[in-house]
């Protein structure tokens, strides 16, 4: 089985094998991108800002997507966009840095695949429980690394931004195939009272006219970065492959977006890579390997 995947991943366009490794840069680097950008906007704000330059002027170009309801976008909005975002901007703001979330909010594939048993009766194979408790070991160990770059309340926020992402894969799933672009334009859209409303609720506080009247060239690119090659571009992209190639042949690619997180946030940030550091990130990466490749590999065995 291994190796039919193998061949599959083979026979993929080299260009498109390009756009799927750009799309995992853009995506890795953004963990770096959203640590500038929350050093002058607090983080509800940060996330509106976000999805607003998503939704104008896209949104006159795209239709809502055919047979979802307002329902089901508010829900999709809801756990991907408002609270997923909300939960690790916040995060971060409070003292997580780009390297760790890059790899906390990882464990969204376990919980999805959790919240899958419990809500649509899916079966969690040996070799997905066995990857989820070594992946879930690697967020432990971060937590024993408490001070720094890693804050135990920031972990924890991290972490329900990966329950939210969760939450939004079974909404999404419950819509079923649309065009992914248009559905994140439009879920964009939703968001935006919401998330105007709690920033203004927890952080009105922080506001000022210098936020606007004084931002730096870094930040106005850091939220220009996070509406247009990270929103826009990179779900279209992605949403486009997938379209075109089996999910087990584009998904993998994935695997590589905490490695680019915690690369560039050395690079870019001087994150510090203690040796405690590669090893969650080996345990994170290796449950999420076991994840994706653990059945087949169980199956050659039996």
């Amino acid at each position: 089985m291994a190796s039919n995947s193998l061949a599959v991943t083979v026979k993929m366009a080299l260009k498109h094998i390009l756009l799927a490794l750009g799309v995992v840069v853009i995506w890795g680097v953004n963990f770096v991108v959203i640590q500038v950008a929350l050093t002058e906007i607090p983080p509800l704000l940060l996330t509106f800002l976000r999805f607003f330059f998503a939704t104008f002027p896209t949104i006159f170009f795209f239709k809502r997507p055919a047979n979802t309801s307002w329902k089901m976008l508010f829900f999709y909005s809801l756990s991907m966009f408002i609270l997923d975002f909300a939960f690790l901007f916040s995060g971060m703001y409070v003292g997580v840095s780009s390297g760790i979330a890059s790899l906390a909010l990882q464990t969204q594939v376990f919980f999805t695949a959790l919240l899958a048993v419990i809500f649509i009766k899916e079966k969690m194979s040996l070799a997905k429980i066995v990857g989820a408790i070594i992946a879930f070991s690697g967020i432990v160990f971060v937590g024993f690394h408490a001070g720094g770059d890693v804050n135990l309340v920031g972990l924890f926020l991290v972490e329900c931004a990966s329950l939210s992402w969760a939450i939004g894969n079974l909404v999404s799933k419950q819509i079923g195939k649309v065009d992914m672009l248009s559905l994140v334009i439009w879920g964009s859209f939703i968001s935006l009272p919401f998330l105007l409303t709690l920033s203004y609720l927890f952080e009105s506080h922080l506001w000022s006219v210098e936020i606007f009247t004084h931002l730096s060239g870094k930040s106005i690119g850091a939220i220009a970065y996070l509406a247009y090659p990270v929103t826009l571009f990179g779900f279209g992209i992605w949403s486009w492959l997938l379209s075109r190639y089996p999910a087990t042949t584009v998904a993998p690619f994935t695997l590589l977006v905490p490695v680019v997180g915690f690369s560039s946030s050395a690079l870019l940030v001087g994150e510090a890579l203690p040796t405690w550091k590669l090893f969650a990130a080996f345990l994170i990466v290796l449950g999420l390997i076991i994840n994706l490749y653990g059945d087949r590999f169980f199956k050659r065995l039996t």
